[in-house]
């Protein structure tokens, strides 16, 4: 059970909030329970939404490789609700089927066929687990695969911005509403 109130407004009035679950519904199929956790700071909420949706709009990286840093930067973190979330984004979202996925969950990086989506991955793996030693070759690898400082600081910064989310769930344990096969596959050890 969460340790803090799953905020369910019967209705919301907030244009800003009312636009946040539309966008999230459209890419979940529904408002999962990390949002209406959220919604106990609910200028916070609206604040840190609208970071993530710059981050995912506005830089280098398509939808579909920032769903793939986010599904794995979270197992990383043993957080099975956020690996869910970005499992359910990608497949339901984006249309990426259930075997790719699992794939990608179990395998990681390994299961990939795209050097670029490989740079992508263990650059961010590598800031995910000791953001101090990355190398001079990382940095330059994403560059080869045609990212440029905009995109290097957008990957950065997305590691951070799930890791976030990450801790949020994991210390306040959000109640777990996504298809139970993606939490099984999660809790798998590499």
């Amino acid at each position: 059970m969460a340790r803090v109130r799953i905020a369910k407004p019967e209705s919301v009035d907030d244009p800003e909030v009312q636009g946040i679950f539309a966008w999230v519904t459209e890419m979940e199929g529904s408002v999962p329970n990390h949002f209406y956790v959220e919604l106990n700071f609910p200028d916070f909420f609206k604040a840190k939404l609208g970071a993530t949706k710059v981050l995912w709009e506005a830089g280098e990286l398509s939808m579909e490789e920032i769903q793939h840093v986010g599904i794995l930067v979270s197992k990383d973190n043993g957080c099975e609700y956020c690996t869910a979330a970005f499992c359910t984004i990608l497949n339901h979202g984006l249309g990426t089927s259930d075997d790719y996925i699992a794939s990608l969950i179990v395998d990681g990086v390994s299961a990939l066929e795209s050097d670029r989506l490989g740079a992508l991955l263990d650059y961010a793996l590598q800031v995910n687990g000791n953001a101090a030693g990355v190398s001079d070759e990382q940095v330059q690898r994403l560059r080869d695969v045609g990212l440029s400082d905009l995109g290097i600081v957008q990957l950065t910064h997305l590691v951070s911005d799930f890791g976030s989310y990450n801790k949020l769930n994991l210390a306040l344990q959000t109640d777990y509403d996504y298809r139970e096969f993606w939490r099984e596959l999660s809790a798998k050890k590499d």
